[in-house]
């Protein structure tokens, strides 16, 4: 995907999902009344704001994250600080080691607690040290193009319309009406119709947020290729076998197990929930070097129903991104 059109298609998707919620909010205003719908506004974007700053804290405690120290893995410390520096961070990232596994990586942080970096231990165990560094280069992208700000910004928007919706169903139901046009019962039944428009607007929304997240991906993967010597074959190869290994982990631990893993699962790298069946794909490709492994994924077609998955999910899917990356290389 070229620079240009990435950029475009990225903030397209921002100024559409902006102007769509705006144009539905001047609609809904004329029904319900300014007041109401704005308080519901700020209350949902302070529950935003609020899960922004403290999330860091909660996914320390969900992924079972700790910071590592220089001293006890010298080599990814010198990997996160060497190209923080040649990105241009002015303060290095807290590097984090989340217990989990699977193969992956997430950044996130708030301004309570800085910006940090987390890699799995089984990525560390899977990856060679060049692809480690290609996946943190990923993950530092996002946090220079700010991206958990942007999501949060983005998330608020349909959160608003899903409240609002709720809302307007419970008044309906309980024959309260809402707003100014309840006349003799008949603003119960509006304000049903009128819950279930705006829990649809908040599934239409969710599709442009969904779609933003998948371009803020492509975004970080090129901040990765073009800040590592050789990035896009190490990157390449970092995705294909944290794909295939999380696949064959994710058959192999019950759901139990791995029950948490969706839970910020638009943090990480790659969608785990996506990673079983693209790994199936290759499972019967038992001996291969790493370029075999990308070669052997970017075989496969992209079909019709690989496309309409796409379209829920939070990642590109991962033929489109292999061959994104061969793009840059070239």
């Amino acid at each position: 995907m070229g620079s240009y059109k990435l950029y475009l298609s990225m903030y397209g998707t921002l100024a559409v999902l902006i102007a769509i919620s705006t144009l539905f909010f001047a609609a809904i205003l004329t029904w319900i009344g300014f007041l109401n719908l704005f308080a519901l506004a700020f209350i949902v974007t302070v529950f935003n704001v609020l899960q922004w700053l403290f999330a860091p804290k909660m996914i320390g405690a969900l992924y079972r994250v700790h910071e590592v120290k220089p001293n006890e893995n010298p080599k990814l410390y010198r990997i996160v600080e060497g190209l923080s520096r040649k990105m241009g961070f002015k303060k290095i990232p807290k590097i984090m080691v989340a217990n989990l596994p699977i193969p992956n990586a997430f950044a996130y942080g708030s301004p309570l607690t800085g910006n940090r970096v987390a890699v799995t231990t089984e990525l560390l165990r899977v990856l060679e040290d060049e692809e480690v560094e290609a996946v943190v280069g990923h993950e530092l992208g996002h946090l220079k193009h700010r991206d958990v700000q942007i999501m949060m910004f983005a998330s608020v928007l349909p959160a608003i319309f899903y409240f609002l919706g709720y809302s307007l169903l419970l008044s309906g139901w309980f024959g309260g009406g809402y707003g100014a046009r309840d006349e003799e019962g008949g603003g119960a039944l509006a304000a049903l119709a009128l819950g279930g428009v705006c829990l649809a607007i908040y599934w239409f929304l969710s599709l442009f947020v969904l779609g933003l997240s998948r371009y803020r991906e492509y975004y970080a993967d090129r901040e990765s290729a073009l800040n590592i010597e050789d990035g896009p074959r190490k990157l390449s190869e970092a995705l294909a076998k944290i794909v295939y290994h999380t696949g064959r982990l994710k058959s192999y631990y019950r759901r139990s197990e791995l029950g948490n893993l969706s839970s910020f699962k638009t943090l990480f790298i790659s969608d785990p929930d996506r990673a079983e069946k693209d790994s199936l794909e290759v499972s019967g490709f038992r001996r291969f070097s790493d370029q075999q492994l990308v070669n052997r994924i970017l075989s496969r077609k992209i079909t019709l129903v690989d496309r309409i998955m796409e379209i829920f999910s939070t990642h590109p899917n991962i033929v489109k991104r292999l061959k994104a990356l061969r793009e840059l290389a070239s």
